[in-house]
């Protein structure tokens, strides 16, 4: 019986992959290089800050790049993150059940606390983690687990949701059943060969398989 449900966030619950692709690239006019379309940026979204500007950059230093990221993102933030459709329903409705949920990501938490405040999820939601509160990235397991132990719930009574293998890999990792939706940086065969235990066509269908 399932009685905590946890989400990854970006590509999940939000499209927020035109307000990463303004920060990328606010980063690599820093040096002197063309933008990137928001597909070429997504592919790269979910593994941390990090990695996203290595990635994308790929010149100067990487910490410095990460910083001017964070320093630039705030003024796209909340103009350029959208719901995806059913996500707040979603969330709603799971929690008038009486379910325990939380987002779990790879995203920055301040960025992730602003997002859920101004997109109207905060009441729905009983804990956000990001890799901060943990010290490592997914697919590390840690944020998963400390999620568990603040909602005082077991492995068994657990469920991820995510958009990505990464996020299959840290359910599995965690012990915890895992569902996907296909509408991150992930195509549906990377996700189907990852083995995820359900693939769903949308957010809008969790509450009525649970």
């Amino acid at each position: 019986m399932i009685r905590a449900v946890l989400f990854d966030l970006d590509g999940t619950l939000i499209d927020s992959y035109p307000a990463i692709a303004a920060s990328v690239n606010h980063v690599r006019a820093l040096h002197g290089l063309e933008p990137l379309s928001v597909a070429e940026v997504t592919r790269h979204v979910g593994h941390g800050a990090g990695h996203l500007l290595r990635m994308t950059v790929g010149q100067g230093d990487n910490d410095a790049n990460v910083a001017a990221y964070k320093e630039h993102h705030p003024t796209v933030l909340r103009e350029l993150t959208q719901l995806l459709p059913g996500a707040k329903e979603t969330l709603t409705e799971l929690h008038a059940r009486g379910l325990k949920l939380g987002i779990c990501s790879n995203k920055p938490i301040a960025f992730t606390r602003e997002l859920v405040n101004y997109l109207g999820m905060a009441e729905s939601l009983d804990v956000l983690l990001g890799p901060e509160d943990v010290g490592q990235f997914k697919p590390a397991p840690d944020v998963l687990l400390r999620a568990m132990e603040r909602l005082q719930v077991a492995k068994a009574e657990t469920l991820y949701v995510g958009d990505m293998v990464v996020d299959i890999e840290t359910a599995r990792a965690a012990g915890v059943s895992v569902w996907v939706v296909a509408t991150g940086s992930d195509t549906l065969e990377r996700l189907d060969r990852a083995g995820p235990d359900r693939r769903l066509q949308g957010l809008a269908e969790l509450p009525g398989l649970l």
